[in-house]
């Protein structure tokens, strides 16, 4: 058995409480998952979040990208993903001793806010953020740079599209889902939403979708986490960056490139808003208990007890895994190109 985490512990009922893709792949995530959730489920997300509208997930679906820029919510920019210290193309692994640092990441992150969620004794405002975080981390862990360490996730490979001079997560975030659709807005998401939820049901996706929910363990968040983090690192690099980084960088890479990755990212948001229907199916309805085990430590910060991971940097790690990971907080938390919408 792994040595505890951060970010869950059984004791956090008794104690005092505290980007991926952009607007258009949360709120399209968020509009699948409405559109094969239960009854009991629905009416489990509608209360907590006190939102009776048809739109209930996708109207919290990129709140934790506009948490994170608050004083109060910096703490969590981290959360937001895993980098996987792997070295596409050779190789693409995730491994939550190596990758999930101190502050935690996206794994560590989703059991943390499952726990959190269904602990009727927390404040009801402790458990609409926690509901609002997993709706929202369901879909930044299947977008492949946001399980990737290389070059902070792609954020530091200049490329352009369409002409506009961006950086490789960020054409992954938005530039390339937006270009598909057409736009962001919130009917645009739906309709998106209605077309691959059909792909789920009855198109191209029916044979594949009984095998996305393989692994997943509705008492073990890291486990499941981890299922679907590693699902989505083996992108990098059979898709993302199949030739390495040098391959894109400074390239236009609205063309070829895009009608590669275009499948991949219709296929990652549709298994994301297929999981978090079940994850969340998982935790209203009580078929599957949680389990509560200790995976950290508790520590305030900004008035909020936050669970950090009990690792020494050094610990297990090769020199230039330290250094990947100084260069990740020297950079700082956050992602994508100045500008990029939520």
């Amino acid at each position: 058995m792994a040595p505890p985490k951060s970010l869950l512990l059984t004791l956090l009922p008794l104690l005092p409480q505290v980007s991926a893709w952009g607007t258009l792949g949360h709120d399209t995530v968020a509009f699948i998952a409405q559109s094969f959730i239960c009854n009991k489920t629905r009416a489990f997300a509608q209360n907590l979040l006190n939102d009776s509208s048809s739109s209930y997930l996708a109207n919290v679906a990129t709140w934790a990208d506009t948490y994170r820029y608050t004083a109060e919510g910096s703490f969590s920019a981290p959360l937001h993903y895993i980098d996987a210290l792997d070295n596409p193309p050779t190789s693409c692994n995730v491994d939550y001793e190596r990758d999930c640092p101190e502050e935690g990441c996206i794994v560590s992150a989703i059991a943390n806010y499952t726990v959190r969620v269904k602990t009727a004794s927390l404040p009801l405002i402790e458990r609409q953020k926690a509901l609002k975080w997993i709706i929202h981390f369901l879909g930044d862990i299947h977008q492949p740079l946001h399980v990737e360490n290389l070059e902070i996730g792609g954020n530091t490979i200049a490329v352009s599209f369409n002409g506009t001079s961006t950086n490789l997560h960020h054409i992954w975030d938005s530039n390339m889902p937006e270009k598909l659709i057409g736009g962001y807005a919130l009917e645009d998401a739906r309709n998106w939403a209605a077309s691959l939820s059909t792909e789920i049901t009855s198109g191209k996706y029916k044979s594949a979708a009984k095998g996305w929910l393989d692994g997943i363990d509705g008492a073990d968040g890291v486990k499941s986490a981890m299922v679907w983090a590693t699902d989505a690192n083996a992108r990098v690099c059979d898709v993302v960056v199949p030739e390495g980084a040098e391959s894109v960088r400074g390239q236009e890479l609205d063309g070829a490139y895009y009608d590669a990755a275009i499948p991949v990212i219709q296929l990652q948001i549709a298994k994301a808003g297929y999981r978090l229907a079940a994850w969340l199916s998982l935790i209203a309805t009580g078929e599957v208990k949680m389990q509560k085990k200790h995976f950290g430590r508790m520590v305030a910060r900004n008035g909020e007890d936050v669970m950090v991971r009990e690792v020494r940097e050094s610990q297990g790690l090769e020199e230039w895994m330290v250094e990947a990971r100084r260069v990740r907080r020297a950079f700082g938390w956050n992602c994508g190109a100045e500008g990029h919408k939520h």
